[in-house]
């Protein structure tokens, strides 16, 4: 009963979340809807002649919040093993500090990798300031942290699920490193060694079965971007209440580095509603020719599923790479209740075989990329810290779909007749699911 105490009440939360629905649709329409009518008259003169990217950048210009920011240089980073190569490069290189907020963070040959270099670079004179969720590393070793701290890094724990319970619905899924506040990296991928092999491991996030390992993606950013992502780990420590953090020099004169224009975008409870959910609503509403998405949790609601369909219905080529196995059955069978619609409606949908997806990316028109830590349900939107970028230009576009067709030729194609044909046992287990999907 104490430990029932601590969960959200079920009709507090669809409350919240209706609001928050009812929030996201009137400054979508706000957004999109009822933009100028000379930005509307120029969209239509130009349909179909404008250069997807002009036409995105002006609709990204449309949703408040953080700046679209130009002069960046974005580089693809796929799975575990060559994300850890270029984070521990960087993680060398440090001069001044680095910043680490995880979901995860285990005690195991990536974790102690990552420990050891920290530790390495604090004992040079670098300041290393550390976020760990309570719960996404719960099963964390105390002696661990306690390690880092000895050493004089700076560990903050997300919400303590011991001594706050009442926030133990609002979790740190944010995946950010931070090194001299002049490299980025950001994603999905959290530190721990099933990214790199099929091996178990403890707590949420974590396969049933996944022999191929986990399949995921990261980004690195270099560029005046860079200051937005240090303002969220800011933002966290001091809402968490962390102590001072020493004297270093976290915003230092960036210059540009390339050319793609990228958004941070950071999401928190706190929000009146998902800054990164609308964003992706208004890029595929405003699709023309492929909508591209790639997600580990896909829960939607009823404004996602409608984007979704009525780009198809319009003749834009909307298709879903989505897990074959999952972690979580609850999401995993709640997504595939909307299967049937979706395909019905002409959207294809793909399932990942072999490796545990845990992806979260987008790409519209050949130029909007999205990379991130939210899923596509409730959860990613409302209850949690997510932090993703969305890139603006084509020849990064052109990197996410190559690896996009990639991950297509390592997937199974869901068609509707052979779907129509699933089990009854199946059906029970979608129908089950759903009655919960606004909790997902």
């Amino acid at each position: 009963m104490a430990g029932c105490a601590t969960l959200p009440d079920t009709e507090v939360v669809k409350e919240r979340r209706r609001r928050a629905g009812r929030a996201i649709r009137k400054r979508l329409r706000s957004a999109v809807g009822e933009r100028s009518d000379a930005l509307v008259a120029k969209l239509k003169r130009t349909s179909g002649d404008v250069d997807m990217l002009d036409k995105q950048i002006e609709l990204e210009q449309d949703i408040v919040g953080s700046p679209l920011v130009v002069g960046n240089k974005v580089t693809l980073l796929q799975d575990g093993p060559a994300t850890y190569q270029a984070m521990f490069a960087a993680i060398r290189t440090a001069k001044d500090h680095i910043n680490v907020e995880s979901y995860i963070i285990e005690d195991d040959e990536v974790g102690r990798q990552f420990s050891d270099l920290l530790l390495e670079r604090q004992a040079q004179g670098v300041q290393v300031n550390l976020i760990y969720d309570s719960l996404g590393a719960f099963g964390t070793p105390k002696t661990f942290f306690d390690r880092l701290t000895q050493a004089g890094v700076q560990v903050l724990e997300f919400n303590p699920a011991v001594t706050k319970p009442w926030t133990l619905n609002n979790r740190d899924h944010r995946k950010l490193l931070v090194v001299d506040g002049r490299t980025a990296f950001l994603g999905g991928i959290n530190i721990s060694s099933v990214y790199s092999s099929g091996s178990s491991a403890r707590g949420s996030e974590r396969p049933a079965d996944a022999t191929g390992g986990w399949r995921d993606t990261d980004i690195r950013v270099e560029g005046p971007v860079v200051g937005e992502f240090q303002k969220l780990f800011m933002q966290t420590w001091d809402k968490q209440h962390g102590k001072p953090l020493a004297r270093k020099d976290y915003f230092p004169a960036l210059v540009p580095q390339g050319k793609d224009i990228v958004r941070a975008i950071g999401s928190t409870p706190d929000d009146p509603f998902s800054l990164i959910y609308l964003t992706l609503i208004s890029a595929i509403t405003n699709a023309e020719k492929q909508v591209y998405i790639t997600n580990a949790y896909f829960v939607p609601d009823p404004q996602l599923l409608k984007a979704l369909l009525d780009a198809a219905g319009r003749g834009v080529d909307v298709r879903l790479i989505l897990p074959s196995q999952s972690d979580s059955n609850s999401a995993f069978y709640a997504g595939r209740s909307h299967y049937s619609t979706l395909l019905e409606g002409g959207v294809k949908i793909y399932e990942r075989r072999g490796a545990l997806l845990h992806v979260k990316t987008a790409i519209v028109d050949g130029v909007w990329s999205c990379v991130g830590s939210s899923n596509l349900d409730w959860r990613s939107a409302l209850d949690n810290d997510e932090i993703n970028a969305v890139i603006l230009g084509h020849e990064f576009a052109q990197l996410m779909q190559a690896a996009y067709a990639k991950d297509i030729a390592t997937s199974d194609a869901i068609e509707l007749e052979s779907w129509k044909r699933r089990s009854l046992w199946l059906r029970m287990k979608e129908w089950t699911a759903r009655l919960w999907w606004r909790l997902l």
